[in-house]
Order: structure tokens, then C-alpha cells, then sequence
């Protein structure tokens, strides 16, 4: 059976999400890779889904509701409850079986917003079988402790970002944000992932993600998870790491599913 670009579709809430998934050649069934963009989703990370294609893996970028044409409203939580479902909709018998695919063996990989909805996602569903968050944007950090200037600043930073996204507002997402709190703190989330393959990458050149604020406080906490970590001198988009970023996320992944 030869390699496949198919375009699929997922219902979430009755709005139908948009994908694309890269499937490689062989009768499989191939462990799966969910990739998940972040805000607003400019770097859809099309490159590091090819790379896990090559490797053997199938690979999947959607975009969540109210963004880049796709119907329903953009906030953090229909976000988080996108990927939710289109990671059990991957392992739905049907589909997988239609395309190739092992349920058994899916994965997680997200940047940005993307890599706390990873790990959001990830803890909640303690059938997915490793999880990559890479410069994570950790919204219980971000809220904690905002006075009114930081609040300003988020406000108007996200009201830079809203061209591809609907139905919602820099004031909205700060709102958001603020009222989840410590909720959505992904240090609080480390008791899920005891035992589980877990990595952690983040970016030291990144004004948007810190590393000192967003990734270095999550390497103790993350202690007891089987967890990979490394911190690289390159920027939010990872401009000067893509090839070194495709590499490692593959070689955690052949390690952590037994795919080699």
C-alpha cells in the first residue's frame, strides 16, 4: 500500500474540524501521531509530520474550531476539547481501520498553545501512549499573578494574532485564562503522568515562552514521569532547530512505542 495524503474530517460539538493526515506506505497498522499547532497557528508544523511519516509514523495536523476557516468559535477550551476528541477518534475502530492505523500506539506532539494542550489532553487520557510538549505555553503560569500591565500586554498581544480566528477577543482569551487559574497549570498536572513517556522541550532565545518561566520550573515537577528534556538557544518557531527538533521527537518516539 503506497504513502497517502488524505484530507478527514472530525466532529467535535457538531462542528466539523479539518485535518490532514500523512500515512506511510506498508499495510501497517502505524503508531500515530496527533501534531497540534498552536495560537493562532501560523507554524502548522507540516514539516515535522512528514519527517514522522518517513519514519513510519501516520501523522495528523487539524486545526481546532474558529480557526483558519473552520466553523465555531476559537477559545482555549473548545481548543482543549478538539484535540480530546479527535485523539479518541483516531483510535475509533472504524477509522483506524480504514487507514492504517494502531490504536494502541498514539501520541501526542504539540507546540505553543499546542504543547499545553498536549499535555492537558494527555493527562486526562491516560491511553495515549507518549506525549512531546516543545515551548508549551503553560496558561496557569501566565495567570498567576497578573497585575494590570501584564493583563494589557496579553490583551493586546493576542489581538495581534486573531486574523485566521472568530468569535473571539484578546480581552476574551485573557478572561479565559484568568478564570481557569491554577487549573491550568501544567506543573499540577505531573501526578498523571508517573511512569509515562513524557517530553519536554523547551526554547531559550523565546521572548513568547521563556524558558526560566514556562519550561525549566516543569523539569522537578515532572521528575516522575519517564521523562526526556533539552532546552536549545533558538527562537518560539524553533527557525534554526526544525531538523534537529524532527530527529529528536522521532527518536523519543521510536523508543517510547517500541517502534524500533
Amino acid at each position: 500500500m503506497r504513502a497517502a495524503t488524505p484530507a478527514v474530517t472530525f466532529d467535535s460539538d457538531g462542528v466539523p474540524l479539518l485535518g490532514v493526515l500523512h500515512l506511510p506506505a506498508g499495510e501497517g497498522p502505524h503508531p500515530t501521531v496527533v501534531v497540534l499547532h498552536g495560537f493562532p497557528g501560523n507554524e502548522r508544523n507540516f514539516d515535522l509530520a512528514q519527517a514522522l511519516r518517513q519514519a513510519g509514523y501516520a501523522s495528523l495536523v487539524f486545526h481546532y474550531r474558529g480557526s483558519w476557516g473552520v466553523g465555531g468559535d476559537w477559545s482555549w477550551g473548545n481548543g482543549l476539547a478538539d484535540a480530546a476528541r479527535v485523539v479518541a477518534a483516531v483510535r475509533e475502530k472504524p477509522f483506524a481501520a480504514e487507514h492504517r492505523l494502531d490504536p494502541e500506539r498514539v501520541a501526542v506532539v504539540g507546540h505553543s498553545f499546542g504543547g499545553f494542550v498536549a499535555l492537558m489532553t494527555a493527562a486526562a487520557d491516560p491511553g495515549i501512549a507518549a506525549t512531546v510538549s516543545v515551548s508549551a505555553f503553560d496558561m496557569g503560569t501566565a495567570s498567576r499573578g497578573l497585575d494590570a500591565e501584564g493583563r494589557r500586554e496579553y490583551v493586546e498581544a493576542f489581538d495581534g494574532e486573531l486574523l485566521p480566528l472568530t468569535g473571539t477577543s484578546g480581552e476574551a482569551l485573557v478572561a479565559e485564562m484568568e478564570a481557569a487559574g491554577e487549573g491550568w497549570s501544567l506543573a499540577s498536572l505531573a501526578p498523571a503522568f508517573a511512569g509515562r513517556p513524557v517530553m519536554l522541550i523547551g526554547t531559550g532565545l523565546d521572548p513568547v515562552t521563556p524558558a526560566a518561566v514556562h519550561h525549566r520550573p516543569l523539569l522537578p515537577a515532572y521528575a516522575g514521569a519517564a521523562l526526556e528534556h533539552h532546552e536549545w538557544a533558538t527562537d518560539h518557531a524553533l527557525s534554526d532547530h526544525r531538523a534537529e527538533l524532527a530527529t529528536t521527537v522521532r527518536d523519543f518516539l521510536d523508543r517510547a512505542l517500541g517502534v524500533r
